[in-house]
């Protein structure tokens, strides 16, 4: 699991890399990023399978403001990110993960 940030000086948005590795999302047919950035919903940021069978996806998000999101494995099972920035709960008694841009 990682995050990486990539700021621009001359732009609002901040280009941000989501990846699971292998380990993580074992046989997972499929892997789809949702959070409050897309209104949570599961199907409009599927995740790339590289060669190596790590999940993948950039999102440019608005710099100064914090996101919830999620992974959502094969449209069944949710996990969160383990380098996220922290941790929130929600309204399903679990917690959300947290990204700052």
């Amino acid at each position: 699991m990682s995050l990486k940030k990539q700021f621009f000086e001359t732009k609002p948005v901040c280009k941000v890399t989501f990846k699971l590795t292998k380990d993580i999302v074992n046989s997972a047919r499929k892997v789809n990023l949702a959070g409050d950035f897309n209104h949570w919903n599961t199907d409009s940021i599927p995740m790339k399978k590289l060669k190596g069978g790590e999940y993948t996806v950039t999102v440019a998000l608005q710099k100064g403001k914090e996101y919830q999101f999620k992974y959502l494995i094969d449209g069944n099972s949710w996990l969160n990110e383990k380098e996220a920035d922290k941790l929130v709960p929600n309204e399903f008694q679990t917690e959300n993960s947290v990204i700052i841009v």
